[in-house]
């Protein structure tokens, strides 16, 4: 069974009123269970698409482990929880991650783990499942994407790019 959408998290289908509605995609046709792929020491990679949609539906809590200056700059999807992987500049491990994480999301809450470029959630989605979440998922792509011919992200994948939710402070 799904758990519940935790008190806290932005879950659109519950919250109408906002002008983010406006921005949402409605969520493709289901894609697949078989669309996840497989990983080791962690429950696999998710394509974006499946993603948002477990997100839309409350069926997965969104973490997003980027740094919290790479929120404040990049941008960041509304109502996740934020919990830093590495912190910014030295990029050296949270080393309250682990508390943070139990405290915010019970363990048998399915996580979608979301980075820049669904690199860096690959540590932090093994890491998930040592403490306990075997249904941590790595988001394919992350919020920026590849970069491109001239090395610039947001324009080839991501999940700004594929026009999901997300605002910039």
């Amino acid at each position: 069974m799904i758990a519940e959408p935790q008190v806290g998290f932005y879950n659109p289908l519950l919250n109408t009123d906002l002008p983010l509605m406006d921005k949402l995609n409605p969520p493709p046709t289901a894609s697949p269970i078989s669309a996840i792929e497989p990983a080791e020491g962690y429950a696999g990679n998710i394509p974006l698409v499946l993603a948002h949609q477990w997100w839309l539906s409350g069926q997965a809590v969104l973490v997003d482990v980027r740094t919290h200056a790479e929120r404040d700059w990049v941008g960041y999807v509304p109502g996740t929880a934020c919990i830093p992987w590495k912190h910014y500049p030295a990029m050296a491990l949270n080393p309250d991650f682990d508390s943070t994480l139990l405290a915010q999301v019970p363990c048998d809450t399915p996580l979608i783990l979301l980075c820049r470029s669904g690199v860096r959630s690959i540590g932090a989605a093994r890491r998930a499942c040592e403490l306990g979440y075997d249904r941590a998922y790595n988001i394919l792509d992350g919020f920026e994407g590849d970069p491109d011919a001239d090395q610039q992200r947001g324009h080839l994948n991501g999940w700004r790019h594929a026009g999901f939710p997300w605002v910039q402070s």
